[in-house]
């Protein structure tokens, strides 16, 4: 698991000046435990939604003691697009949660290698419910079943781990397939002739029976 350290945070000291020294301001709530108003250094975490993400158990230590908490939520700066506030929650050990689940893309296509297809990502993350003990970072597409146009990779195929379900999207509901180059589909598309050639032609013929 991985493990970040926090200290308590006083509520009067200013939040501009408390970032310009190298943290953010953060609170932790959840169940069973009062908010508490907290400060992380800014580099540290960065790094652990680098390696644990946002779906992930983390230990937070603050003061010495530790609780198993996920990111909940990240304020960003509109313009700079930088973190300015972190929410840590506790969540319930046999309550299920809802989150989003990063779709991460592996593996080599054959047909889109060749040159014979693109790759289209249908979806890019779906919603999960389980424990929060049990919530991915991501979860892993592997394209490289995808071999001819008509494969598909379904959200039944995901692999899910134990104690987690997808919800909001059917078993059928395609994750990703591979699609026709768009060159190949105007080669293939049949000639439609324009409205008025079309009336332009069907005179000339008319008139040329008159004329037999």
């Amino acid at each position: 698991m991985t493990s970040l350290t926090a200290t308590t945070r006083d509520k009067k000291t200013k939040l501009e000046l408390l970032r310009k020294q190298g943290f953010l301001p953060g609170v932790l709530y959840g169940e069973d435990i009062k908010n508490v108003s907290v400060k992380v250094a800014e580099k540290e975490l960065e790094k652990t939604l680098k390696d644990a993400g946002e779906t992930s158990i983390i230990g937070l230590e603050i003061d010495g003691k530790k609780t198993d908490v996920l990111i909940h939520q990240i304020a960003k700066d509109p313009v700079s697009g930088k973190i300015i506030h972190v929410d840590f929650f506790h969540p319930s050990s046999k309550k299920k949660i809802e989150a989003e689940i990063e779709l991460v893309f592996e593996g080599e296509s054959e047909v889109v290698k060749s040159g014979g297809g693109i790759l289209i990502k249908e979806l890019k993350e779906v919603k999960v419910r389980g424990l929060a003990k049990d919530l991915p970072k991501d979860l892993i597409v592997d394209i490289s079943v995808l071999k001819t146009l008509e494969d598909r990779v379904l959200v039944k195929d995901l692999p899910l781990p134990s104690g987690i379900e997808v919800f909001g999207h059917r078993d059928e509901d395609i994750v990703a397939h591979v699609a026709m180059p768009r060159e190949e589909k105007e080669m293939k598309a049949p000639e439609q002739p324009i409205e008025g050639e079309a009336v332009a032609e069907a005179t000339t013929d008319e008139g040329k029976e008159e004329k037999e």
